[in-house]
């Protein structure tokens, strides 16, 4: 049976749907492959975030650490396999050790809070 023109439109707008994810798990991809080429290598840990999306949290094998906010869960698991770099399935133990902070990190940390010291390193 042939398909109404209904179907045939909302057939393009998922195929122009699926495109655009694509291009974006593509996009996110780079950016974390340059991230790890950077840091000696990387590991992620993918946060959903609610309607904002999603956020992967990179950590590199020198310590530093980064994060990127993609669109939708399912396109931050495409760019991190994209990008060939291990996911892990929650921000702690060995993978949050690995994290290196220095002295901007701690007074950024600290000034949130009332009364804390400046934003100034």
């Amino acid at each position: 049976m042939a398909e109404t023109a209904a179907e045939t439109a909302e057939t393009q707008v998922d195929g122009r749907r699926a495109a655009r994810a694509e291009r974006a798990a593509a996009r996110l991809a780079k950016q974390i492959g340059a991230f790890a080429k950077a840091h000696g290598g990387a590991e992620g840990q993918v946060a959903y975030l609610g309607q904002m999306g999603a956020r992967i949290v990179l950590v590199g094998e020198d310590g530093g650490w980064g994060d990127l906010v993609a669109p939708s869960y399912e396109i931050a698991e495409s760019a991190a396999r994209k990008s060939g770099i291990t996911l892990h399935e929650s921000f702690d133990g060995e993978f949050a050790a690995k994290v290196h902070t220095g002295p901007y990190e701690w007074t950024r940390m600290a000034g949130i809070q009332v009364g804390g010291p400046s934003n100034k390193v």
